[in-house]
């Protein structure tokens, strides 16, 4: 009797032994991110806003080239009288000492630009780093909450990348993709423009 009680004991927890790293096993669903991310109004509204300030950049910065170029049409008339020999030696010094003072209005527009791109980029860069962060977290709050009502505990992105260019995830049988639900549940706040609108809340900071 006490032989065949220890057997079948040990026979329960050897069964709860197989069974628990069955129990275990993580429930996992898979997302492209990239499609999410490019398919979600609130990115092109970003990518509008980026554009119209890099076209109210490229504006400026063309008013800078065209004084620019007619400074540089100034100094050269001014160069080529002051080294005309019809005008007598006190004109040629008043028109020499004209061109120097152009000259030096050439020299500060080229510092301007110069700083003026730099400061261009900066700028682009960080707003879109911004917006980028800011749709990326409104995205991952999707992804979180639909995590955790349908219980998954690990969400793998199918569309990432190694540091060499190479796919993370190399198969996947496409079970658990919750890709196309996330991209429709972000976008059924899209206003009825369709989102062409841009979004300036992060404009010109």
């Amino acid at each position: 009797m006490k032989t065949t009680l220890k057997k079948y004991l040990l026979a329960i927890a050897v069964s709860c032994l197989l069974a628990a790293p069955l129990q275990a096993q993580p429930k996992i669903a898979i997302i492209d991110l990239k499609k999410v991310f490019d398919g979600y109004y609130k990115t092109k509204q970003a990518d509008t806003t980026l554009k119209e300030r890099a076209a109210d950049f490229d504006k400026t910065r063309k008013g800078m080239l065209d004084d620019y170029q007619s400074l540089n049409e100034k100094y050269k008339k001014e160069l080529e009288g002051a080294n005309d020999q019809a005008v007598s030696a006190d004109e040629r010094e008043k028109r020499k000492k004209s061109a120097e003072s152009t000259l030096l209005e050439i020299k500060k527009i080229e510092q301007d630009v110069s700083k003026f791109d730099q400061t261009a980029r900066v700028q682009l860069g960080e707003q879109q780093r911004r917006m980028r962060d800011r749709v990326l977290g409104e995205i991952r709050e999707v992804i979180d909450a639909k995590a955790k009502t349908s219980g998954y505990s690990l969400v793998i992105d199918t569309a990432a990348e190694s540091i060499n260019s190479t796919p993370v995830v190399l198969f996947s049988n496409n079970e658990n993709d919750i890709t196309d639900d996330v991209l429709k549940q972000i976008n059924s706040t899209m206003p009825a423009d369709g989102g062409k609108a841009a979004d300036k809340k992060d404009e010109k900071k």
